[in-house]
């Protein structure tokens, strides 16, 4: 990744859908953008060119002077931008053609493409935002339900990098306390060793909390992923269709109406949920069911939960228990439908199964029972996704792992009673490790990393 903030960088800001977007976005930002866009933009009548104005006009192209388009220029001057540099924005008409065209006139004019991230990376490297606000943005623009948007909000606003600071801080008081004896130790009273260790055990206790969000946040940015599997004819598309509240799958009387997988997206507690309805697991010779049943196999081995769907009619088959023994190790939730036909209790099941779900799928029935028992599950009896102000990302929760384990280095280097120099090298650690999450302490090559991983305009 090229981190040169001279140069004026462009790119298209706003998704481009053919005959549906009504606007389109060029972006620039950097020293140029303003004569840049002086040179394209025409404004009619005396619209003053002043920070944080909207003008009318039209863009032409400087050579030829060929109309291109009508549209209004954004104009956002340093250092009151979202890069903290000049920012120009063309908003033209939507498609393809009209940004396009601006988009090259700019790179004619003498701005280059953008790289994935690089307006957010020169917000974060001209100080505006810190590292964790940064990936909050991708978080933002990649969120799939309305609970992932909150928890990145809340990054976005500092909800985890305030805490992360404060801990970095209390460090490197304690830092200074143990380097301050070490240098002048016949200056100075004693070390207080019972406040040192009551600040690292306290340090570590938040360290280790924040930590607990890492699993969950995980699962409100990426999902969860459901696989609905048993027998031909239990229900499994019914379920499916009830569940997502429309008609995705298939439904007939006949067995194995089902020969592929077929998937639906849907949001649960905050939770984004992919369903797969999976072909019916039995031996058969039908070519296309036999494939149909191999990729639901494959399905499988790819879900985070298994929902084996039983007909309360046939009751626990010899079919039943082969698939549970193919996917007793999942976490799984036996689903006994069609109980409006048989009483569920009737249905012997192993006792080793503990979440048991009864539904009519075909009049919608059990749903929301479903849904409580996915959670629950999910969360080991706590439906804390919906409660969640801060969650940390992957590369966050592996430095912070580092800076706890340099943390509870220090701890046991004091209880060995080793010299004060052997506590400043794990606690010169933990700050660096503290400060890799905010960026405080950063290289390039972390920042390539997660910068590589936005859109492109963003």
């Amino acid at each position: 990744m090229i981190l040169t903030q001279g140069d004026t960088i462009v790119a298209i800001a706003s998704a481009v859908v053919p005959q549906q977007g009504s606007i389109g976005i060029v972006r620039l930002s950097g020293q140029k953008a303003v004569d840049i866009a002086q040179n394209l933009f025409y404004t009619p009548g005396k619209q003053a060119w002043d920070s944080h104005r909207i003008l009318y006009g039209y863009i032409y192209h400087p050579e030829t002077q060929k109309l291109v388009d009508e549209a209004l220029l954004l104009i956002m001057l340093a250092p009151r931008s979202y890069t903290r540099e000049d920012v120009i924005e063309f908003h033209c008409h939507g498609g393809i053609i009209p940004v396009q065209q601006v988009l090259q006139l700019c790179l004619e004019q003498g701005a280059r493409l953008a790289q994935p991230g690089e307006f957010t990376l020169r917000a974060f490297l001209n100080g505006r935002i810190d590292l964790t606000q940064a990936e909050s943005v991708a978080e933002l623009v990649g969120a799939q339900s309305s609970q992932a948007s909150e928890v990145a909000l809340a990054g976005l606003q500092g909800k985890l990098a305030n805490p992360i600071r404060q801990l970095r801080q209390t460090c490197l008081d304690i830092l200074a306390e143990v380097e301050a004896r070490i240098d002048f130790e016949d200056d100075l009273p004693p070390l207080n060793e019972a406040e040192i260790k009551n600040g690292l055990q306290a340090t570590l206790q938040q360290v280790t909390d924040i930590l607990a969000t890492a699993d969950r946040g995980e699962l409100l940015r990426t999902g969860l992923k459901v696989a609905i599997v048993g027998r031909p004819n239990v229900g499994k598309s019914s379920l499916l269709n009830a569940w997502s509240r429309s008609d995705r799958a298939i439904v007939t009387d006949l067995p194995g109406t089902t020969r592929d997988v077929v998937e639906s997206s849907l949001v649960v507690g905050g939770i984004p949920v992919q369903v797969l309805d999976t072909a019916g697991i039995r031996e058969t010779q039908d070519t296309v069911e036999r494939i149909g049943v191999e990729r639901s196999h494959n399905a499988l081995k790819s879900a985070d939960l298994v929902l084996l769907t039983i007909d309360a009619q046939a009751n626990w088959t010899t079919e039943d228990a082969e698939i549970y023994r193919a996917v007793k190790q999942r976490p799984l939730i036996l689903v006994i439908n069609k109980i409006d036909l048989a009483p569920a209790t009737n249905v012997k099941y192993p006792a080793e199964i503990k979440t048991i779900v009864h539904t009519v799928a075909a009049k919608q029935e059990g749903i929301e029972a479903l849904e409580q028992a996915v959670l629950t599950l999910t969360h080991t009896g706590e439906i804390t996704a919906a409660n969640l102000d801060i969650a940390i990302n992957q590369r966050q929760a592996a430095v912070l792992t580092r800076a706890k384990n340099s943390l509870q280095q220090v701890q046991e280097t004091i209880n060995n009673q080793l010299p004060l120099d052997f506590w400043t090298i794990d606690l010169r650690s933990a700050i660096q490790a503290l400060g890799e999450i905010t960026g405080e302490e950063i290289t390039e090559s972390v920042l390539e990393r997660i910068f590589s991983r936005f859109c492109i305009g963003k």
